[in-house]
């Protein structure tokens, strides 16, 4: 699960990719257990306690672990879970790039915010790994206190029970890293390259209440931001791509344009084909493969469109490596040198 490598006695760097997680199973059980513990995170269900608790228990978790278990049973794998084999493959092609680019030991490890292996552990292996230097990167590009700002709150939690707080350095969001951009770009160009260019782009992004974005989140601002500089970086002009925004729950009110209303719209206006990228999402999940790549695929079928294309996310891309490879170099600044080859070139 972790990749690692040995250095003697030399002070080692720890890596933390976080992402959000997934149930053990494609089971209502499982399932319950896991939007239970998404579910009663203040990050993503603020107010109060005492009007969630009874909708969550006797409304939310019976019914809703059902659906979702017939969801995940969709895009199951023989090895597991999508998002928990793709990230665990990013980490060990980041540890590789790592390793060949810093002249000190660099261990990573996965962490899910819900579910297994978690924040705690994948710490506490890092602990056990003697890195007494931590660098944390949530998988989600774009910032927002329900995703990012509770991957904080978990890694604090957890270091409050160390005895010895080791260095901690974080990344806060990527959504406008030129190598981002390019590595998104690049992965429209190489399904263009193949099958031609669409009528429509469509950039479809996790929805969040509004409510959370007039209260200061940036998320809604950084994911148009992240469509522009993609759109920019193609040379699309305004009228070839849309932004949408998925995963829409509950009845407050949420980041509109909807993915599902928009691809029927643009259906039911005559656009008959369409490619969906989604840049939130660093490796593919249920999201992605069930909702947008299945569910919104029939929808634009179903009204009028032809030919709809998902473009997946970056998943373990060589340019998604070295993207995360860049970004935590920055930020072990002062504690890891470069290779000898490096040096002599600087």
């Amino acid at each position: 699960m972790y990749a690692n490598e040995k250095f003697g006695d030399l002070p080692a760097v720890g890596v933390m990719l976080a992402n959000l997680g997934t149930p053990d199973a494609p089971t209502p059980g499982a399932v319950r257990a896991f939007l239970s513990e998404f579910l009663t995170d203040r990050r993503v269900i603020e107010g109060p306690r005492w009007k969630w608790w009874p909708i969550l228990h006797l409304f939310i978790l019976p019914f809703r672990s059902r659906k979702s278990a017939a969801l995940y049973r969709k895009i199951w794998e023989d090895d597991g879970s999508p998002l928990l084999t793709r990230t665990l493959g990013l980490s060990e092609a980041l540890m590789d790039s790592l390793g060949q680019k810093v002249t000190l030991p660099v261990h990573v490890a996965v962490g899910m915010r819900y579910g297994r292996p978690s924040i705690r552990q994948a710490l506490r292996h890092l602990r056990q790994k003697g890195c007494s230097r931590l660098v944390v990167i949530p998988m989600f590009p774009q910032y927002s206190g329900t995703t990012v700002g509770s991957v904080f709150d978990a890694v604090a939690s957890e270091l409050t029970t160390w005895r010895v707080v080791p260095d901690l350095r974080s990344i806060h969001s990527y959504h406008d890293e030129p190598e981002y951009i390019e590595a998104l770009a690049d992965s429209i160009k190489e399904v263009w390259a193949s099958g031609g260019e669409p009528e429509k782009l469509l950039f479809s992004f996790h929805s969040i209440p509004l409510r959370y974005v007039t209260a200061g989140d940036p998320y809604q601002h950084e994911c148009e931001k992240t469509a522009r500089l993609v759109a920019n970086c193609l040379n699309l002009p305004k009228d070839r791509y849309d932004i949408s925004f998925q995963s829409i729950f509950g009845r407050s009110e949420w980041i509109k344009p909807a993915t599902d209303a928009t691809v029927q719209a643009l259906a039911r206006a005559g656009i008959k084909n369409v490619d969906v990228i989604c840049p939130g999402f660093s490796v593919d999940c249920v999201e992605t493969l069930e909702e947008i790549d299945d569910t919104n695929r029939r929808l634009f079928l179903s009204n009028g469109g032809t030919d709809f294309r998902y473009i997946p996310c970056l998943n373990d891309r060589p340019e998604h490596v070295r993207l995360l490879s860049a970004l935590l170099r920055r930020n072990m600044e002062g504690w890891v040198t470069g290779t000898e080859e490096e040096r002599e070139v600087v």
